[in-house]
């Protein structure tokens, strides 16, 4: 079965040439109304994104990803090896939450909210064309001889890249180590610290790397999300889209003429003037329809309209719409798939807000000794155990202390020490329990043991107590 022309396109991508080598996409500056919304939407994000790691919530960092300690901060909340079913929780509500906003407004995330098409546009293409120019004088530098002028851009531009890279590179180390970690290792000097100086060296490197040379390649090639919304985009779904019922008409694009009516020649309101193409940051032609380079960063849309302005056609040739919409002119309608992964996210979320109120700040494990029995001690049976407190919160409990609840007893410490739990930390060791056995109605009895910060109580832990089976 041969193939079809208009579906040609799909069999490269915009950013290899023929010959399999880099080929690089010069967008056009864009401009217009949804820019507008994206450049305030982006600076938004990216005071959140770098004010994140030296935010403290409760004297916790707002965001902290510590995978080496196994120590996680989400909006404040501390989470422990001992939380991990919260933190999966978290992303899956995430996950759920993407995949709800693909399946109704497309790829939107990435145009919009991804670190990386944020960093790349609305950063370092900014400084690309402040330093280069527009499209065309990008396109000439590129063709010109290694003269003073080009060596002096290309200098200019990459150092200034180069010093980006290294402070979303020390941004980043903030998220992994902690802010307050970052800020003594630059107080204490580099020297001290070379291991992190390394670390931070192959990030600078890597993000340098992805905002020089890599690119866009990063949403087309790398990032599977692109991928994923092949899987849940479907007629209903809202994209950045091409209306080609209104743009193609019987006979299809043509160029613009002056006077001539357009409607009773019966050609397509689409001039075929490539602005979308030259604009766009991926370099598709929005016009071939969905495509995965897409990532719905309406710089077409503002571009058409004002193609469409100036030539006095309607607006919205390119706008947001489903396909059902531009072909069947149907209206959006939220569908039971909709409906579906809304309902599951909601779900999603009352059991985490749930389960986070029902998290303590402090965790104490006790649990009997491995392969030790009870002891007879006179008229008392006593059980050995091995505790663990750990500390969620940034204050030092300077006096822990247990005591059993719902029935007498005595409970004693190995070496009768002080137990102290430093913030952020745990503390471990040996006790014993002794009851009386009269007071056993069971060889095998559930112990409340509660824990103690000098007066308040901070958490109960469980525990099995075990003694002989007779009990007349």
């Amino acid at each position: 079965m041969s193939k079809l022309p208009d579906e040609a396109f799909r069999d490269t991508i915009g950013t290899i040439d023929d010959e399999g080598n880099r080929k690089f996409i010069f967008p056009k500056r864009p401009s217009g109304k949804f820019w507008e919304y994206r450049k305030w939407v982006s600076y938004f994000l990216l005071i959140i994104l770098i004010a994140n790691p030296f935010i403290k919530v409760n004297g916790n960092q707002f965001m902290m990803f510590n995978i080496l300690e196994r120590r996680f901060n989400i909006f404040g909340f501390p989470f422990w090896p001992q939380d991990i079913y919260l933190f999966v929780l978290f992303m899956i509500v995430g996950i759920v939450f993407v995949i709800l906003f693909t399946v109704i407004f497309g790829r939107i995330f990435c145009g919009w909210i991804c670190p990386q098409t944020i960093f790349l546009e609305m950063v370092f293409r900014r400084i690309e064309f402040w330093i280069e120019g527009d499209r065309g004088a990008q396109i000439r530098l590129e063709k010109q001889e290694w003269n003073s002028e080009k060596i002096k851009k290309k200098a200019f531009k990459w150092t200034i890249f180069l010093i980006i890279s290294f402070l979303i590179a020390n941004v980043f180390l903030a998220y992994v180590i902690s802010s307050d970690e970052l800020i003594r290792m630059i107080e204490e000097g580099p020297s001290s610290h070379l291991s992190t100086l390394i670390a931070l060296s192959i990030f600078t490197g890597v993000f340098y790397f992805v905002f020089v040379w890599f690119r866009e390649q990063v949403c087309i090639i790398a990032c599977p999300y692109g991928r994923l919304q092949g899987v849940l985009l479907d007629n209903k779904s809202i994209n950045v889209a091409y209306d080609f019922v209104r743009g193609e008409k019987e006979v299809g694009r043509a160029k613009f003429k002056k006077n001539e009516d357009r409607e009773l020649a019966g050609k397509g309101d689409c001039i075929d003037c490539k602005q979308c193409v030259n604009v766009c940051p991926t370099g598709i032609d929005i016009r071939n329809g969905t495509q995965l380079e897409c990532v719905n960063c309406t710089a077409c849309i503002d571009e058409c309209d004002v193609i469409m302005e100036s030539v006095g056609l309607p607006k919205g040739l390119i706008r947001y719409a489903s396909e059902d919409e531009i072909e069947k002119k149907a209206p959006f309608k939220f569908t039971a798939r909709m409906k579906g992964y809304t309902a599951m996210l909601a779900i999603l979320v009352g059991i985490l807000i749930g389960l986070l109120f029902l998290r303590n700040d402090v965790e104490a494990t006790i649990l009997r000794l491995p392969g030790q029995l009870f002891q007879h001690k006179g008229d008392n049976i006593s059980n050995i155990y091995t505790y663990k407190i750990i500390n969620k919160t940034n204050n030092d409990f300077k006096d822990v202390h247990f005591k059993l609840a719902g029935i007498k007893g005595t409970l004693k410490l190995v070496g009768n020490q002080s137990i102290k739990v430093p913030k952020q930390g745990m503390s471990n060791g040996t006790l014993f329990v002794e009851i009386n056995e009269v007071l056993l109605e069971s060889d095998k009895t559930t112990l409340k043991i509660e824990v103690y910060e000098g007066d308040r109580k901070v958490v109960t832990s469980s525990t099995n107590f075990l003694s002989p089976r007779n009990f007349e």
